[in-house]
C-alpha cells in the first residue's frame, strides 16, 4: 500500500505544471520504500534541468567525492533518494547565479511525500534552505552556523553547504569541514550502505 501511494504520489509530482507561469517545469527527483539516506539539495540546476539527473554536473561530482560515493552507488535510489527542496529549475537570477526553489513546491509537495516516504536513517541537508525546513528552529542563523553545529544534528542529519565551486572561499575559511565532518559523513554513509 505504502509502495503505491509513494508511487502515485511521484508520478503527480513529475506531471506538475504549479509553477509554469514562472519557469520551464521538468521536475527532478528520485525515491524509493529502500532507501536509507535522503539527500536534499535547493533546486535543480540547468545542467540538471536539460538531462533530467539529478546532480549531473560539476557540483555532483564534488558532492560524490564527499560522501565517498561512486556514481552507480550514487545513483542507485533504492538506497539513496534525492529530493530537492524544488523539483524544478527555478531560473537564473541578475548575478548568473540559481534563484532560489520556487515555495510553491514545497508548499504543494514537500509534507505528503515525507509523509510517504520511509523514516529515513540520514538525511544529508545541502544548503540553507533544507536545513530551515528540516531542521526548523535548529538550523542556526547562517549556513556557517548550522553546518559547524553538525554534531548537535548527527547521526540522523548531516547539513553540509552547497558543493558549487561558488564557495571555494567558504571550504577555505572553514577548514573543519573537510578534516572533521567529512570523515564522519563519509564513514556514516558507508556503515549505513553496507547494513
Amino acid at each position: 500500500m505504502a509502495t503505491d501511494q509513494l508511487t502515485q504520489l511521484l508520478r503527480d509530482i513529475r506531471a506538475c505544471r504549479i509553477c509554469e507561469a514562472h519557469l520551464e517545469p521538468r521536475p527532478v527527483l528520485r525515491a524509493s520504500m529502500t532507501a536509507k539516506i535522503c539527500l536534499v539539495g535547493q533546486a535543480p540546476g540547468v545542467r540538471v534541468h536539460q538531462s533530467g539527473v539529478p546532480w549531473s554536473d560539476p557540483s555532483g561530482d564534488r558532492l560524490r567525492d564527499w560522501l565517498g560515493l561512486d556514481r552507480d552507488t550514487f545513483y542507485d535510489e533504492g538506497r539513496i533518494a534525492i529530493v530537492p527542496m524544488g523539483f524544478c529549475f527555478p531560473g537564473l537570477d541578475a548575478k548568473g547565479g540559481d534563484r532560489p526553489p520556487r515555495k510553491e513546491c514545497a508548499g504543494r509537495w514537500r509534507q505528503p511525500l515525507f509523509d510517504a516516504l520511509p523514516d529515513f536513517r540520514l538525511s544529508i541537508l545541502i544548503g540553507s534552505y533544507a536545513q530551515k525546513w528540516h531542521l526548523a528552529k535548529g538550523a542556526g542563523g547562517t549556513l556557517t552556523e548550522t553546518v559547524r553545529a553538525w554534531r548537535n544534528f548527527a547521526p540522523r542529519y548531516i547539513p553540509l553547504p552547497h558543493p558549487s565551486w561558488r564557495n571555494n572561499a567558504w571550504l577555505k575559511k572553514n577548514p573543519w569541514f573537510e578534516h572533521d565532518l567529512l570523515p564522519y559523513l563519509r564513514q556514516r554513509v558507508r556503515r549505513l550502505l553496507s547494513s
